[in-house]
């Protein structure tokens, strides 16, 4: 698992920057209905994203909520008076403050069914009646765009997909959230090109293939023999699910 607060300083230039926020931004903003005026973004990283939803629709409030420290620093430079240090599994808000919530890229790094679950249901807790709920599912499978990177990885070893579509669905379910519909949006710039993924599985971006273990060197190797070394491969498209609070 990465760590976060040390990678505040590089992220937002490794992830495609402010192209790809404003993807994942216009994505969020097109399931949250027009008269929204209060919304949560729940791990919300560097702030970047959060920034481009504040702009993207007037008179929408926004606070954002993140528990590694670089990462909300960075978020309240954006977002100045508007960002929380909190665990996204015990939010410090009351029951019902907000019109919408958002988790992006953020329950397939929740490390379990029951964190999964522990989230979803304080996205909606602090949701209101009615309220939208919009969050990223199967973000691993996003990144599968059936190049020859994706055919050396899928040798690896398979993890659990705790963010998997269907799993989510049923969490949400269990706390009075029905989906509603979805859309999806383009990672730009997160093409992976086999140096660049090289590069990302020795600092432990592959949860099934620790640094430094022999079977990750092994697909380290494979990885390296791959032709245009520093060619990106085409760009993940992630996936968003939005669900509706039953009303009081």
């Amino acid at each position: 698992m990465l760590d976060y607060d040390k990678e505040a300083e590089r992220y937002d230039d490794s992830r495609g920057g402010e192209p790809r926020a404003a993807a994942a931004a216009e994505g969020v903003l097109s399931l949250v209905p027009r008269q929204a005026r209060r919304l949560l973004d729940v791990a919300c990283g560097t702030g970047i994203v959060t920034r481009r939803i504040v702009v993207g629709r007037d008179g929408l409030r926004v606070v954002g909520v993140d528990l590694a420290p670089a990462m909300a620093r960075r978020a309240a430079a954006r977002l100045p008076g508007a960002v929380v240090l909190a665990d996204s599994r015990r939010l410090p808000f009351a029951d019902g403050e907000f019109d919408a919530v958002a988790s992006v890229w953020l329950l397939h790094l929740a490390g379990g069914a029951e964190n999964v679950r522990a989230i979803v249901a304080e996205c909606a807790r602090v949701l209101r009646p009615g309220g939208t709920y919009v969050t990223t599912v199967d973000k691993g499978a996003s990144h599968n765009v059936g190049s020859d990177i994706d055919a050396v990885l899928a040798a690896r070893p398979a993890g659990v997909a705790h963010d998997a579509g269907h799993l989510v669905e049923a969490y949400a379910r269990e706390y009075g959230l029905e989906p509603v519909g979805g859309a999806r949006f383009t990672g730009h710039g997160q093409g992976r090109s086999p140096r660049r993924t090289v590069a990302d599985l020795r600092r432990g971006w592959f949860v099934t293939l620790p640094p430094g273990e022999p079977l990750a060197e092994e697909f380290a190797a494979r990885l390296a023999v791959l032709p245009d070394q520093d060619r990106p491969r085409p760009d993940p498209v992630f996936t968003l699910a939005a669900f509706r609070k039953s009303p009081a």
